[in-house]
């Protein structure tokens, strides 16, 4: 049963907002969330509904206004930015809409960077099994600027998997991709043992995940 997993990811009572005064935007609002080991969980929502926002505040790259993280068993609002990276380093994977690669580095060695980063060995055979996995080994010399955009997003998401991360939270990892690619990459995803977050808009995409989450005013709700 899905409730003797243990909770890997909890969100208590989240709101962020943007702005001050009579402009302050609101775009999530007492959102509470658990995630288990292992779970598979697509998030859609229309433009603007705050479905960016979120999968930042739980990486602890936004702090929420109010509320509370907890990965792993730690709460994220007892530790500073060094804190944050390093939970980030060993238990999350974080894939953006903007791929945050080093521009200067190739494919490979921003693979390779994230793992030495954590000290992890064997990181150019891993790199190169997580490229061919995701069909851009042969893009592994190239630099940023060289790859597409789909190629790019491929390269980031290896990134996010290069430490082997119990949670993988991905915002469009796949909006760049022909569908063909797209669903390749998905089952890749689909099949790797983590827990993963999908941000998405496509709703075949979505389909995917064994958990459907919305949000709906401000708010996650899950779809029977």
């Amino acid at each position: 049963m899905d409730a003797d997993r243990p909770a890997l990811l909890t969100v208590d009572g989240v709101s962020k907002g943007y702005g001050s005064g009579p402009a302050r935007s609101v775009v999530l609002e007492s959102v509470d969330l658990v995630l288990r080991e292992g779970d598979k969980a697509s998030l859609v929502g229309p433009s603007g509904s705050g479905k960016s926002t979120l999968p930042s505040v739980l990486a602890g790259l936004i702090r929420p206004d109010e509320g509370a993280v907890t990965i792993g068993g730690v709460a994220l609002s007892g530790l500073d930015d060094t804190g944050r990276a390093a939970v980030r380093a060993l238990q999350v994977g974080v894939v953006l809409q903007s791929d945050n690669l080093i521009p200067f580095l190739t494919a490979l060695e921003n693979v390779e960077l994230a793992m030495a980063l954590t000290r992890r060995p064997r990181r150019r055979e891993r790199a190169r099994e997580l490229l061919a996995a995701l069909d851009v080994d042969s893009r592994r010399d190239h630099v940023p600027r060289q790859l597409s955009g789909g190629e790019a997003q491929r390269v980031a998401l290896a990134v996010a998997l290069a430490n082997e991360p119990a949670l993988l939270l991905a915002d469009e990892v796949v909006g760049r991709l022909d569908d063909a690619t797209a669903h390749r990459v998905v089952d890749v995803l689909v099949a790797a043992p983590l827990a993963v977050l999908f941000v998405t808009h496509d709703e075949t995409l979505a389909a995917r995940g064994a958990r459907r989450l919305r949000l709906v005013d401000r708010t996650v709700v899950e779809e029977p």
